[in-house]
């Protein structure tokens, strides 16, 4: 089965590539907040907080796809080097706001800021944008015809315009994937493959990275090893959101938690008030049903 197209991957940014987001030639439209109206994008830039010290902050992000409105006002601040865990369940519009920071998805009204900077500007060169923000979905999107160290420096090559082997090596060893660099993925585990999808985005340089549910797909054996490498970033200071189901790991290292329910933010806070103490009826309901 023939794997995806190059251009198919750059353009869905598994390769940290500069392909067009989907929606951005359209004018922006969507459902307001409570008291706002719908239509072209009203948001007032020169009132925007761009003053704050927050790596990356969104700022009333609104998106919806015909009538169904996923994303209804959402406000955010990350810190560099702070770790958000998005929960919630399937369709509360937690891939939606990765996909919208990223840019493949271009935003009806608000704004998403990338150290102050708007990057839902409308004909901003995506180009840099996504190579300062990294994402891993579920899917491995690994081309079979090429080694996982192919893979890896696919992108280097394409879109830096340089050879980044040294650099990737390292990358694999240090996530202990040396000995299977040469490999391909059908010679690999589903854990293995989704790795190198991490080690893939990673060899872009992102200074934040986005994770897309990337444990959804595997065995439960096979979490595990998967959750290491999240480990091992955090250590290492990255700066990350990750939408998760994983409710132990999202408690064990998020330095915040945003429970997500029908496209808004419903409740944030430290993990272990979230998962002890929610204030929010819906947060109480929600976690009762995936931790008993």
């Amino acid at each position: 089965m023939p794997g995806p197209s190059v251009e198919r991957s750059v353009a869905d940014g598994a390769d940290g590539g500069a392909g067009p987001r989907r929606g951005a030639d359209a004018p922006r439209r969507g459902p307001a907040p409570p008291g706002g109206s719908a239509g072209r994008d009203t948001t007032d830039r020169s009132a925007l907080d761009v003053g704050t010290t927050a790596k990356l902050s969104l700022r009333s992000v609104q998106k919806a796809f015909g009538d169904n409105a996923v994303l209804r006002g959402i406000h955010m601040d990350v810190a560099v080097g702070e770790m958000i865990c998005l929960i919630g369940a399937s369709g509360s519009g937690k891939s939606t706001l990765l996909r919208c920071i990223n840019q493949l998805e271009s935003i009806d009204e608000g704004a998403v800021l990338l150290d102050g900077q708007d990057i839902s500007e409308p004909g901003l060169d995506l180009g840099p944008v996504r190579r300062r923000i990294g994402i891993v979905f579920q899917s491995y999107n690994l081309f079979p015809h090429m080694s996982a160290l192919e893979n890896v420096l696919l992108a280097p090559r394409r879109v830096l315009r340089r050879d980044s082997t040294a650099e990737a090596e390292a990358l694999f060893d240090r996530f202990g994937l040396a000995e299977h660099m040469r490999k391909y993925p059908d010679q690999l585990s589903g854990g293995q493959q989704q790795r190198v999808a991490v080690i893939r985005a990673l060899a872009m340089q992102p200074e934040i990275m986005l994770f897309d549910e990337i444990t959804a797909a595997l065995d439960p054996e096979l979490v595990g090893e998967v959750l290491n490498v999240l480990r091992q970033l955090r250590a290492e200071g990255m700066t990350m959101i990750l939408a998760t189901h994983e409710m132990g790991f999202a408690r064990e290292l998020a330095d915040s938690v945003c429970f997500m329910d029908g496209g808004v933010i419903v409740e944030q806070g430290p993990p272990e008030r979230i998962f002890t103490a929610p204030k929010v009826a819906r947060t109480q309901a929600f976690l009762r049903s995936v931790l008993r």
